[in-house]
């Protein structure tokens, strides 16, 4: 049976026009998802799922007002319209800024009572007080700004009241504040060390601890570390020493040999110290200054040695010391001022052979630059020198000063100048000529080079100053031994001000009262109670006993006890007592008597030579007298021969 071929062709179905589009709008559909497909159950229980949470999400969104929930979706925004809004806004803008004016300027009005305009300004006033872009300044406003800068520069120093501590009657070479401003430290020329605890002193000022670190020699410079847990002090000695808060050694530098002459191979210094001061945010480090013509810098507490060694260069390449030292803020430069008049600073981040600056002839020659000081924010370096002169430089360019402060008498060498916290004035003394009846503080303001005031402090050298960053406390050592404190009883904090407010009170002595006797005449002795002696009985009774009186030993007379000169006072007694002679010699005795006390025990009991005699010579024979005369006849040769 033959079968025909089975050939595909075109289905029509008798549709109408609306299913027929339906339809061909499935099958396009279906075509653009890569054919038909059966739906699992699952997915459409999740489609029924997503529009039911659309539904509640839009009914809950026109509940609360709010637009959208989840993540923001980022707005887009038609900035033409936007430019055209500004336009629009502009103009009443300024209106309503104009009327703002005219409002405040009539409330002027009305306060004033010399004007006598009442009511709002008119618009063209008011063109007239706008200043324009164009307009400079006039130079009476200039002045009134810089009157006013002078007069908030003399309230800003801190005098007000003042302070005098005592810490004795020499010079202060030495003067520091740890960086809490808890306490204080001063040293002396008369080998003393103070502490002074803000917290616990009273109105009396006293030091609570006073002590001798370096034996004899004066203290030229003490500095708290960083955390202020450790002092450094710097002697008239070549070793520096480390102390900490209550004044117990805690590092001794070593010292160096004397009879090498390359410094950089001795391991300290050679020669008196003459400055010292802590990293400014290193803990264990600190650099020292001395006559060997070095630098050093020391690190750790535990090794005592140093690490690196600067040498100071005078003109020529010849050696020359260093007066004073100190770091910047940054720790990023060293200064030293120099016994010949130079300047020099080294970069720390490079190795220190030769200066990154060098000023020669910065002061007088042979004149020591006794302070060198960095401003807080690093830029400007003050110097202080015995040529009677301050000076002011910018580290950007050192070749020349830019200002010079003359007529500043110093006789110490540690005399220094300070920076106020602000770095707006620069503070010095001055030590008193013989025409003076007072010293004085200076401050000047480091923009002006003006003298902002003076302050009489004493009839005495002003040495150290010190203003306290934390306190804004001004503290001055002077040359009779005084450290008075200044300070502002608004502006400034603590310290001094604990203290004059706590009264100074005596020690009040304890009141013993007398103990009643009870006599009883009939009790038993153990238990009778002595009779009430008089004080001066006791005292003599006691002064008898050797134990309650702490009697010394008794000076040396015969000998006794085990005395060193117990057989008498010479060495032979001496030695003849040690050696085991148990009776007393006496270097009195005459030797004849005392032989002659055993003859007739001898003659009775012989016992050494009369028995070797017995025998052979019963009798003794002993020689018979020489006649002198007989004696002299007698030829040389028989002659005894005497010394």
């Amino acid at each position: 049976m033959q079968r025909g071929k089975i050939a595909f062709g075109k289905i029509n179905l008798s549709l109408t026009a609306t299913d027929s589009k339906a339809s061909g709008n499935a099958i396009s559909g279906a075509g653009t998802s890569m054919g038909f497909k059966k739906i699992d159950k699952e997915q459409m229980q999740r489609k029924v799922e997503e529009i039911s949470g659309d539904l509640e999400s839009q009914n809950l969104k026109e509940i609360m007002g709010i637009t959208s929930f989840g993540r923001k979706t980022a707005k887009i925004f038609d900035i033409n319209e936007q430019i055209a809004k500004a336009k629009e806004a502009a103009p009443t803008h300024t209106q309503i800024t104009n009327a703002e004016l005219s409002k405040d300027n009539a409330l002027e009005v009305e306060e004033n009572d010399d004007n006598e305009i009442i009511g709002p300004l008119p618009s063209i006033a008011l063109g007239n007080l706008q200043p324009t872009k164009n307009e400079e300044p006039d130079e009476g406003s200039g002045d009134e700004e810089s009157d006013d800068d002078e007069m908030d520069l003399f309230r800003n120093i801190p005098n007000t009241h003042e302070v005098k501590m005592q810490h004795g009657n020499k010079a202060i070479l030495a003067l520091a504040g740890d960086p809490a401003g808890a306490r204080l430290a001063s040293g002396s020329i008369d080998y003393d060390m103070c502490f002074w605890d803000f917290a616990g002193m009273d109105s009396s000022m006293r030091s609570f601890r006073t002590l001798q670190p370096c034996d004899n020699y004066p203290i030229r410079g003490l500095q708290y570390s960083i955390t202020g847990d450790v002092i450094l002090v710097i002697s008239g000695n070549a070793q520096a020493k480390v102390l900490d808060r209550d004044g117990f050694e805690k590092m001794e530098c070593v010292k160096g040999d004397q009879y090498i002459s390359d410094m950089s191979q001795t391991k300290g210094h050679t020669a008196q110290l003459t400055a010292g001061c802590w990293h400014p945010f290193t803990k264990e480090e600190f650099l020292t200054a001395a006559l060997d013509g070095t630098l050093r810098i020391w690190k750790g507490l535990r090794n005592k040695e140093q690490n690196t060694v600067i040498k100071t260069r005078a003109q020529g390449g010849l050696k020359t010391s260093a007066s004073s030292c100190g770091y910047n803020r940054d720790a990023t430069l060293i200064a030293a001022g120099c016994v010949d008049g130079s300047l020099q600073t080294w970069d720390t981040r490079k190795m220190f052979v030769n200066t990154t600056h060098c000023v020669r002839g910065a002061h007088q020659k042979n004149c020591e630059i006794t302070s060198v000081v960095f401003s807080y924010l690093g830029h400007l370096i003050a110097t202080r020198s015995n040529d009677e002169t301050m000076k002011l430089w910018e580290l950007r360019n050192l070749k020349e000063p830019l200002h010079t402060w003359s007529n500043l008498f110093s006789r110490y060498d540690t005399t220094d100048c300070c920076f106020s916290p602000d770095d707006r004035l620069l503070v010095t003394g001055e030590s008193l000529q013989k025409s003076q009846q007072q010293a004085n503080i200076y401050f000047y303001n480091v923009q002006t080079f003006d003298e902002v005031k003076r302050i009489p402090v004493t009839d005495s050298h002003i040495i150290k100053t010190l203003w306290h960053p934390k306190l804004n406390q001004l503290f001055v050592g002077c040359g009779n031994g005084v450290i008075k404190c200044y300070y502002d009883e608004r502006r400034s904090f603590r310290g001094a001000k604990l203290c004059v407010v706590k009264t100074y009170r005596k020690k009040k002595h304890a009141e013993i009262m007398g103990v009643s006797q009870i006599i009883t005449p009939h009790a038993l002795p153990m238990f009778r109670q002595e009779k009430s002696r008089s004080s001066r009985k006791k005292v003599e009774k006691e002064r008898l006993d050797p134990v309650k009186s702490h009697r010394p030993d008794l000076p040396i007379t015969s000998g006794q006890g085990g005395r060193v000169a117990s057989s008498g006072g010479t060495l032979s007694s001496y030695v003849i007592r040690n050696l085991g002679l148990s009776k007393r010699v006496d270097d009195d005795q005459d030797p004849r008597e005392a032989i002659l006390k055993y003859a007739k025990e001898a003659e009775e009991n012989p016992y050494w030579i009369a028995p070797a005699y017995k025998k052979t010579q019963p009798k003794p024979v002993f020689s018979e007298p020489v006649d002198p005369n007989e004696e002299q006849n007698e030829p040389n040769l028989k002659k005894a021969k005497k010394e």
